[in-house]
C-alpha cells in the first residue's frame, strides 16, 4: 500500500451510511432504526396473532383449572397433579351431563327458534303497519333476508367453533400441561430475561395470575348465577303469578349462562331471545320476560360483579365493550371470548408497570438526596 494510498484512507470522508460522525444524524438514524423495530415488531404480532391467542386461551383454561386445584386444595392435602385431575374429571362429567340433556332435551326445542322468530318478526311489521307506518312487502322481504342472513352467520360462527377441533384441543392441552405445573413454564421465561429484570417479572405473573384465577371465578359464578335465576323465574315463578311456564325455559336459561361469559354482548343476545319467546306467548309473557330479563341482568351488575369487581380489575364497561368489537372483528368469536381477559391482563401488566416506574423515581430521589 503506498503513502497516498494510506493517506486516501485516512481522510476525513465526511458522513457517508456506513460511517456517521454527525452526533444529530445518530441521533436521527437511531430514532428511525426504533421506529422500524416497533414496526417490525407489530408486523410479526399481527401475522403470529391468531397462534399467540390460542396461547393465551390456554393460559386462561389453565387459570380455570389452577384456581379449581388451589380452592380443592384448602381442603384436599393431596398432590397438586391428582387436584387438577379432579378438577379436569369434574369438568369433563359436567360437560358429557349437559351434553346429554341438550341432545336429549333441549335440541327439540332449539329447532322451534328459526318459526318463532319468524312469526314475531311478522306480527311486528303488521303491527307497525296499523299503526300508519308504510311497509311494502318487498320492504318486509328484505328484512327477513338481512335478520336471515345474520342468523345464517352466527351460525356459521358457533358451528367454526365446533368445527375448530384443532384450535379447542390445543387450548386444551397446553393449558392442562400448564396447570399442572405452572412455575416450570414460568421460570423458562424468567431464564430469557435479563436477570435484574426477572424479580420483576415474577411479582408481575403472579399479579396477573391471582387477577386471572379471581376473574374466571367470578365469569363462572356469574354464569351460574344467571342461569339459575333465569330458569327458575321463567320455569317455576311465571307459573305461580298466572303467568304460565315460559317456553323453552331450559334452552334460555343455558344460553344465558353460557352468553354471560362474554359481558355486555352476551347479555345483549340472550335477553332478545328470551323477549322473542316470550311474546310468542303473549303480551303479558313477553313483558313478563322483559321484567325478568332485567332483574336478572341487575342483580347480576349491582350484586354480583360489585363483589368480583373488588376481587379482581375492576373494567369500564364501556372500554370492555369497544375492545370486544375490535378482538370480534378481528380474530371472530376467539377473539371476543378472549377480549375480556386480555383486557384485564393488559391492565395489570401497565399498573405494575406504573407502579415500577414510580418506585424507581422514588428511589432515585432518595438517592440524590442523601
Amino acid at each position: 500500500m503506498t503513502d497516498d494510498t494510506q493517506d486516501l484512507n485516512e481522510q476525513d470522508l465526511g458522513t457517508s451510511p456506513s460511517r456517521i460522525n454527525d452526533p444529530r444524524i445518530r441521533h436521527e438514524v437511531s430514532r428511525a432504526m426504533a421506529w422500524v423495530g416497533v414496526v417490525g415488531v407489530t408486523v410479526l404480532a399481527v401475522w403470529i396473532a391468531r397462534p399467540l391467542l390460542v396461547i393465551f386461551g390456554a393460559m386462561v383454561f389453565a387459570a380455570m383449572i389452577d384456581g379449581g386445584a388451589r380452592l380443592l386444595g384448602r381442603a384436599l392435602s393431596i398432590p397438586r397433579p391428582w387436584r387438577v385431575a379432579i378438577v379436569l374429571a369434574g369438568t369433563v362429567a359436567f360437560l358429557v351431563w349437559l351434553g346429554y340433556f341438550a341432545g336429549s332435551t333441549i335440541s327439540q326445542e332449539a329447532a322451534q327458534f328459526p318459526a318463532i322468530v319468524e312469526r314475531q318478526l311478522n306480527e311486528l311489521f303488521d303491527w307497525a303497519r296499523d299503526q300508519g307506518f308504510q311497509i311494502e312487502q318487498t320492504q318486509l322481504q328484505n328484512y327477513l333476508g338481512n335478520i336471515g342472513s345474520g342468523i345464517s352467520t352466527v351460525t356459521k360462527a358457533l358451528g367454526g367453533i365446533l368445527g375448530g377441533a384443532t384450535t379447542i384441543l390445543l387450548i386444551l392441552v397446553i393449558g392442562v400441561y400448564v396447570a399442572v405445573d405452572p412455575l416450570l413454564y414460568e421460570r423458562g421465561v424468567a431464564w430469557m430475561l435479563p436477570r435484574e429484570h426477572r424479580e420483576r417479572f415474577y411479582d408481575t405473573a403472579a399479579k396477573m395470575g391471582q387477577t386471572m384465577r379471581r376473574l374466571m371465578a367470578g365469569r363462572l359464578l356469574g354464569m351460574v348465577v344467571e342461569a339459575i335465576f333465569t330458569y327458575v323465574m321463567l320455569a317455576w315463578v311465571a307459573p305461580l303469578v298466572g303467568i304460565g311456564a315460559v317456553p323453552m325455559a331450559a334452552l334460555l336459561a343455558i344460553l344465558t349462562g353460557l352468553l354471560a361469559f362474554v359481558p355486555n354482548l352476551g347479555a345483549i343476545i340472550s335477553g332478545a331471545l328470551m323477549i322473542l319467546v316470550g311474546f310468542s306467548g303473549g303480551a303479558e309473557m313477553g313483558i313478563y320476560t322483559i321484567f325478568v330479563y332485567f332483574f336478572v341482568q341487575n342483580f347480576d351488575g349491582y350484586i354480583v360483579i360489585p363483589m368480583i369487581a373488588k376481587k379482581t380489575v375492576d373494567l369500564a364497561p364501556a372500554l370492555v365493550l369497544a375492545f370486544q368489537l375490535i378482538m370480534g372483528i378481528l380474530f371472530g368469536i376467539l377473539g371476543l371470548f378472549l377480549a375480556d381477559p386480555l383486557l384485564a391482563m393488559i391492565k395489570v401488566a401497565l399498573e405494575r408497570r406504573a407502579e415500577q416506574v414510580d418506585q424507581d423515581r422514588l428511589t432515585k430521589e432518595a438517592t440524590n438526596g442523601a
